[in-house]
């Protein structure tokens, strides 16, 4: 069930006042335990079986309605269902472009490493590399891609490489990707902003750092900036 609501939510105390939307999506199904809804919307939280599930999923919509200005809130009863209501800013004005002219996509040939452990989001990346020309390694998993990495670490020009990742996060295995070559270019992507920062990715020797939902063009650009 889906509703929108134009209005002003003053009982949301962490929003500025103003005209919000709200869209709220409810199931039938057994619901959240008491014990646990406190926890759904923290990194890594699941109660999946182990390799089922990386519990980023809410963490990750989280983060994304914050970085709007909006929040994400959950009502639940065992056995009942739930209902989560996601409250977000509505636009003051219509943003126009600021002309006709269509930028031109930088594009490339060089091989890439792409990592991420959800198979749809793998293929997208995947056929979004493809389309700018690159020749593409996709690897389900952060172990996987650095047994790759090993068996022929001069074979990628860049790896690109998703952050929350079950046995070893993005971070960690660019940490061990440039410790095994130390000039390979590594651009990091999250969709949660807390789980990491652009400031801590560089410490670490990675040269790019994208937020979810990943943008053809954004993608394009920060790869020929970072293979210079």
């Amino acid at each position: 069930m889906f509703s929108f609501l134009v209005g002003r939510f003053f009982k949301y105390v962490k929003l500025t006042p103003g005209p919000y939307l709200k869209l709220s999506v409810s199931d039938t199904g057994r619901g959240i335990e008491s014990n646990i809804i406190d926890k759904i919307f923290d990194p890594f939280f699941t109660t999946k079986e182990t390799g089922k599930g990386t519990g980023m999923g809410l963490a990750i919509v989280h983060g994304i309605v914050k970085r709007h200005g909006g929040t994400v809130s959950v009502y639940s009863e065992p056995g009942k269902g739930s209902t989560f209501n996601i409250i977000l800013p509505i636009a003051k004005k219509m943003i126009e472009p600021e002309c006709d002219y269509v930028e031109d996509i930088p594009r490339g040939s060089e091989t890439v490493l792409l990592v991420d452990d959800e198979p749809g989001l793998l293929d997208a990346g995947k056929k979004m590399l493809t389309r700018l020309g690159y020749k593409v390694v996709a690897k389900a998993g952060s172990l996987e891609a650095l047994d790759a990495f090993i068996e022929q670490p001069n074979g990628f020009d860049l790896v690109v490489t998703d952050m929350a990742m079950p046995t070893m996060t993005g971070d960690k295995l660019a940490k061990e990707l440039i410790r095994l070559r130390p000039d390979i270019p590594v651009i990091l992507c999250t969709g949660f902003s807390e789980a990491t920062s652009e400031e801590k990715a560089k410490e670490i020797g990675i040269k790019g750092f994208l937020m979810k939902p990943i943008d053809l063009t954004r993608l394009a650009k920060l790869i020929r900036e970072v293979l210079g």
